[in-house]
């Protein structure tokens, strides 16, 4: 289930990475605040339970003190996986909260700047995660 969550949020990432921050700034002025609320909750709706899927599934490993949980490269997963969480709380929300009141184009810049963060850590993540599964470690949720 993590390596699946993980999968989702790293194709989503890279089509808003590349298609769907880049087009904010086509977005009339006037009707910009509402589809920012708009994108906001409905993103939420969809991007919200996969990750805490993906990082519930992660912290769990550790918690039950699976033998691949203290593997370096699963270490180093989870460690991307709290540099995603950090920047969408520290970085891309404020941003998208900015967002919601005014259409800002040094806010937009800074999100697609930004996002490049979250872009390259689950991206990173991913490619973790595999190598783990080609290593024949089973994660929970997985066939192996």
């Amino acid at each position: 289930m993590q390596v699946l969550a993980t999968a989702m949020m790293t194709g989503i990432i890279w089509f808003v990475q590349i298609v769907h921050y880049p087009l904010f700034s086509k977005i009339p002025p006037q009707g910009f605040v509402s589809y920012e609320l708009l994108n906001t909750t409905a993103t939420g709706l969809l991007v919200g339970p996969i990750m805490l899927v993906e990082i519930s599934t992660a912290f769990l490993l550790l918690i039950l003190r699976s033998p691949v949980a203290f593997q370096p490269v699963y270490l180093l997963a989870l460690g991307c996986l709290i540099l995603v969480w950090l920047s969408t709380f520290f970085l891309q929300v404020p941003l998208h909260s900015l967002l919601s009141s005014r259409p800002d184009t040094e806010a937009m810049r800074s999100l697609v700047l930004t996002n490049w963060i979250r872009t390259l850590f689950w991206t990173l993540r991913l490619g973790l995660l595999g190598k783990i599964l080609l290593s024949g470690f089973c994660l929970p949720g997985t066939i192996h």
